[in-house]
């Protein structure tokens, strides 16, 4: 069920907060446990009720190991056995349902074989609850878990809001404040709803209107290359689209969680201003950087081995990371290039930088504009489905065939003095191109110029300071603000899946 549709903000939402503190306030934290887990198995199985057996399966078997790890004593051969038979199964189910058709496809190309793909439909969101799921099992073989109960497992799982795409979550961290925080009231949903509305504007008031003229840009793209602002227009466009749909669904994501008194971690903070490729990974999906450090790169053996196996660390880790998103060489290929990035990055820092003394400091708007060009062309890999569809936009951005404007520009006297230009013939039209070049701009002001969700609402502290704060008119205003702009967007088209559903 999306978030921005109206089922579910006009339905599904408000009949799971009235039924869930109805259960807590007449038979306790128990009885709003199991509601809230009905009403999210609901919530997942709306999409495609098959995919119910598959999440279910997959929790019993992560439950039943965790048991057996925690039963076993530490430092025994059948502990580590158990949690190798868990990342396995894990990683198995993940690889079969997402990568299966990728494999045969390629085996088949490379040997010269014929073999059709096998048609695997990816179950929502598995991704996200096996990465997680792995990460329970080796908190637990660490003991910084202990033996919970099936209930609380459950719901640590399927919690609706994080449960389609994240955040990340460390268990131990959500299943104390189902413990001693879960609550429903008027001022958990004052804390939340502002935060909600605030994601929901972003993805249906910025990222699904600037959708609109990215996908016949990148379309365009698989048939020949992009003149000079269109293909300009594509990779920034994707660059804001993804930006504002997958940090509305965070922010939307941490306001549900504040409705049931739960905190959510951040999972975005302004990644776009980041002066380095390092910084933008500290800021970008920063519960998946946290996971690959924790549960990959450091495992690996992280910096604490040479340089060498260090950045190989590194690639590996990002590499790994491509292939998480999408089941394509381009996902790959947008991996090994932040994993490039990021070695640059380091020995700049290492060799270059200490040398440089205040003149580093200087450099950081040189810095800031390099980092943001490399990780939009970057973007136009993880956007596009083949190679040539990207190298036909990167072309178009850097060594352009065609400079086309809309006709209706050449009014403009200093731009009608431009040699080379293609007035009218190919490129946006006139409308679209103004429209386009109106959401960007207002896109970059947001993006740079403006305070992030977290700044805006303290999501630095506890919730119980938030819910505290957030007993104000003012906000209350902000949140029916931002709600009421929100709803041109939901009532004005089909609702549209968030992007990273489909990882």
């Amino acid at each position: 069920m999306l978030f921005n549709s109206p089922e579910f903000l006009f339905v599904f939402l408000p009949l799971t907060l009235l039924m869930t503190a109805c259960a807590l306030a007449w038979r306790g934290r128990t009885a709003g446990v199991l509601l809230l887990t009905l009403a999210s198995l609901v919530f997942y199985g709306w999409w495609e009720a098959q995919a119910l057996l598959i999440i279910g399966a997959s929790i019993a078997l992560n439950f039943t190991l965790s048991r057996a790890i925690a039963a076993a004593p530490r430092g025994t051969v059948s502990r580590k056995w158990y949690l190798s038979v868990g990342i396995v199964a894990n990683l198995a189910a993940l690889g079969f349902f997402k990568y299966a058709d990728f494999l045969v496809v390629n085996v088949a190309e490379l040997t010269g074989l014929q073999a059709a793909p096998l048609g695997v439909v990816l179950p929502l969101a598995i991704s996200f609850y096996s990465f997680q799921q792995i990460a329970f099992l080796v908190d637990t073989y660490n003991a910084k878990m202990e033996r919970i109960p099936f209930r609380d497992y459950m719901i640590s799982v399927v919690f609706f809001p994080h449960l389609i795409a994240g955040p990340l979550l460390h268990y131990r961290d959500i299943i104390g404040q189902f413990e001693s925080r879960f609550s429903v009231s008027w001022a958990t949903i004052s804390a939340g709803m502002p935060i909600f509305a605030m994601g929901l504007a972003k993805k249906v008031a910025i990222a699904d209107p600037i959708a609109q003229f990215v996908t016949p840009l990148f379309d365009q793209a698989a048939v020949a290359p992009l003149s000079l602002f269109d293909a300009w227009a594509a990779a920034l466009g994707y660059t804001a689209q993804l930006y504002f749909d997958f940090s509305g669904y965070s922010d939307m994501a941490i306001g549900l969680g504040l409705m049931y008194g739960i905190t959510l971690p951040l999972n975005f903070f302004s990644p776009y201003k980041s002066t380095s490729i390092v910084e933008f990974w500290r800021r970008w999906h920063m519960t998946l950087s946290s996971f690959l450090r924790d549960y990959l790169y450091i495992p690996l053996g992280g910096s604490r081995v040479g340089p060498v196996r260090r950045y190989g660390n590194l690639m590996i880790v990002m590499v790994l990371g491509g292939l998480w998103h999408g089941a394509g060489w381009t996902f790959v290929f947008w991996g090994f290039l932040h994993g490039s990035y990021l070695v640059v990055n380091h020995l700049w820092r290492n060799q270059v930088s200490p040398y440089l003394g205040a003149i580093d400091k200087l450099l950081l708007p040189v810095y800031a504009s390099l980092t943001f060009v490399l990780v939009v062309v970057a973007w136009v890999f993880f956007r596009a489905p083949t190679f040539d569809v990207a190298l036909n936009v990167l072309s178009g951005m850097f060594a352009p065939e065609t400079v086309a404007l809309p006709g209706e520009l050449m009014t403009i006297g200093a731009l009608a003095a431009i040699p080379g230009i293609a007035w009218g013939g190919q490129g946006m039209a006139y409308p679209d191109f103004v429209a386009f070049w109106t959401y960007a701009a207002v896109a970059c002001v947001l993006a740079w110029g403006a305070p992030n969700s977290a700044q805006i609402f303290g999501l630095a502290g506890d919730g119980a300071t938030i819910w505290r704060d957030w007993w104000s008119p003012a906000h209350w205003v902000a949140g029916v603000v931002l709600l009421w702009a929100a709803c041109f967007g939901i009532f004005s088209a089909v609702p549209s899946e968030f992007l990273y559903f489909q990882f």
